[in-house]
């Protein structure tokens, strides 16, 4: 899949770090460092801007060594992106630590993984067919 992206930052363009990998690595566009403080969230700047095709979505999601060493998630996660928006992409950062953490231009602050999605009609009907599991949820069958 070939997506039109347009980078208005001095950082490279995103790049899987490996061949398997999901998401694309993004990158903080600041002009000079940022320091979260702790319970703190701020919008940052990446400096991207892209073209999906219809019927694709692109998710923002944490990247994992960031929240387990630093507490340090995205806020709406995963933060869609949908394919007719086209300003810049920004990511919703907050500091779950007890500490202050700092954010240089270039740092990798999230994943970007694109998703085919579908449109779904809904149909309005007075009942639905029931199932074994029935209503319940939060829990309700056990497993965490």
């Amino acid at each position: 899949m070939k997506i039109n992206i347009i980078n208005k930052s001095n950082n490279p363009l995103p790049e899987y770090s490996t061949s398997q990998s999901a998401g694309l690595d993004l990158k903080a566009f600041i002009p000079q460092s940022i320091t979260l403080k702790p319970f703190e969230r701020k919008l940052i700047p990446t400096g991207l801007y892209i073209e999906l095709p219809e019927g694709y979505e692109a998710q923002v999601r944490p990247r994992s060594g960031l929240a387990l060493k630093f507490g340090i998630t995205v806020l709406n996660t995963p933060g869609t992106i949908d394919s007719d928006y086209r300003g810049e992409i920004g990511v919703i950062l907050i500091n779950l630590s007890k500490d202050d953490f700092k954010i240089n231009n270039g740092d990798r602050i999230c994943q970007l993984v694109i998703s085919k999605h579908e449109n779904a009609e809904l149909i309005q009907v007075n009942e639905i067919n029931k199932s074994v599991r029935g209503s319940g949820g939060f829990g309700h069958t056990g497993n965490s």
